[in-house]
């Protein structure tokens, strides 16, 4: 459009519903230092209304909505201070915000954006935020395109921050399920912050644990306004309708959305890591182990190679680590590669997960590990075995496209992250023309020790009145 918004329609007509896609180009990589877990919060936030959806009164709720804003906001610049804030101070303004807000509240009708879809025949409408982009999507029946449109245009143009700081709290406590209660959150939160020196990947999607109480309004209609612009913005809708009604619906909602014409931040690239980098968690928990290897991301042909290896490791009962760990020496009872974490916008980490199977230790888990990637380096897989896994693969990649919001779904994370939705047509392509020799150059190349980053998780040991137990 003119505004710069991307719009990418698929005429399917399999059944009389359309699938749609809304991808903001921003996440967790995107947010100022001291400010990490906006892109997670405004996501949440989305959800509360408009000026239109979600109130009873705007008119009366907005008054209120301002006040709240700026009580929030000294309260929290109060207790930045830390051990010289004023006690009583923070309690008259925590008081006086508790009381705004509860007034605000008389106004609100929570969940009317997911009540208007549900009674309309909305299934599948959701909301997600990664280190890359943020979405937004529902499945509904034809007829009902003009209210998606009128609901999610107005949503990207008069989004309104109600029940802030009540969701600031939950997101709080979000973060102690997610992480602190969570062994393999914990582990995996550190370990991206060992893996990653400078490059904004090493911070957690929901943000720091210090950033998250002092995440402020103003600080987040700046964040939304600019990102959440249409020139960031990408749209797939896959289903049952005609492109030239489709067009003129989508320019009359969408197309008078105002440009923000921002220029995105420069972010720091990781150096290359020359060493190995090992952290060592006692944790009161089941030993687990994470293992990380800085690579390219799409389109470098040497990311295919990385998701053939990836399949060659652990997809499916007879792939390396499962056969080898899991069945064969009984090592593990979980053990699986991913190419690609934590996001695919920038460089990123093949990683190897696995936990023990008492009374099997981290360290024999490893050096299992190791030895099948090891093999990738020295032995060629053989043709039988590539041709397997490449079928699974083009088996997998198509049957995500089944479905309307599977079509919808793919299109719109390729156009928004490489700025190229036909990456998916020559995935498969790509992947066909993968030979033994490329695995075992890019096992060589990047599947190195100097290159490798490592997180152990072991039993805290316990002082008993009968000795050390772990």
């Amino acid at each position: 459009l003119k505004n710069g918004l991307k719009v990418l329609l698929l005429e399917r007509h399999l059944s009389p519903t359309v699938s749609f896609y809304i991808r903001h180009r921003t996440g967790a990589v995107d947010e100022p230092d001291g400010k990490t877990g906006m892109a997670h919060f405004l996501e949440h936030m989305m959800f509360k209304g408009t000026k239109t959806i979600g109130t009873k009164d705007f008119r009366k709720e907005k008054p209120l909505l301002a006040r709240i804003a700026k009580v929030g906001g000294r309260l929290d610049a109060e207790r930045k201070k830390g051990k010289d804030a004023d006690p009583e101070r923070i309690k008259a303004l925590t008081e006086e915000l508790q009381d705004l807000q509860k007034k605000a509240g008389n106004f609100v009708l929570s969940n009317e954006m997911d009540r208007l879809y549900t009674e309309n025949g909305g299934l599948d409408m959701n909301g997600s935020t990664g280190q890359d982009m943020t979405t937004f999507k529902v499945s509904l029946p034809a007829n009902k395109m003009e209210l998606w449109a009128r609901i999610e245009s107005d949503r990207m143009t008069n989004p309104v921050l109600r029940e802030f700081y009540t969701e600031r709290d939950v997101i709080r406590e979000e973060k102690r399920q997610r992480t602190e209660s969570s062994p393999d959150g914990r582990l995996m939160e550190k370990f991206l912050a060992e893996a990653f020196t400078v490059h904004p990947y090493r911070r957690p999607v929901i943000g720091w644990e210090a950033d998250i109480p002092f995440l402020g309004m103003d600080d987040m209609k700046a964040f939304v306004k600019k990102l959440h612009s249409p020139e960031n913005t990408v749209i797939a809708v896959v289903g049952d309708f005609k492109t030239d009604e489709a067009i003129r619906l989508i320019k009359r909602y969408f197309g008078k959305i105002p440009r923000y014409r921002y220029t995105p931040a420069t972010v720091m690239s990781e150096p290359p890591q020359k060493q190995e980098r090992r952290l060592v968690i006692d944790d009161d928990a089941n030993p687990r182990l994470i293992a990380g290897w800085h690579k390219p991301t799409m389109p470098s042909f040497d990311d295919y190679v990385l998701d053939v290896v990836e399949a060659v490791l652990s997809h499916g009962r007879t792939s390396r680590l499962y056969k080898k760990l899991v069945e064969e020496t009984g090592l593990a009872e979980m053990a699986y590669a991913s190419n690609g974490s934590p996001g695919s916008r920038y460089a990123n980490l093949f990683t190897v997960y696995a936990r023990p199977r008492a009374p099997h230790t981290t360290d024999e888990v490893e050096r299992a590990v190791y030895a099948e990637i090891d093999r990738l380096k020295s032995e060629p897989v053989t043709a039988k075995e590539l041709e397997k896994v490449k079928n699974q693969m083009k088996a997998d990649f198509i049957r995500g496209l089944n479905s309307n919001s599977g079509l919808a779904n793919t299109l719109s994370y390729y156009e928004c992250l490489l700025g190229d939705y036909r990456y998916m047509t020559r995935y498969g392509r790509m992947i066909e023309k993968i030979t033994p020799e490329d695995i075992l150059e890019a096992a060589r190349k990047y599947l190195t020790a100097e290159n490798r980053t490592v997180a152990v998780m072991r039993p805290a040991v316990r002082i008993t009145n009968r000795g050390v137990k772990p």
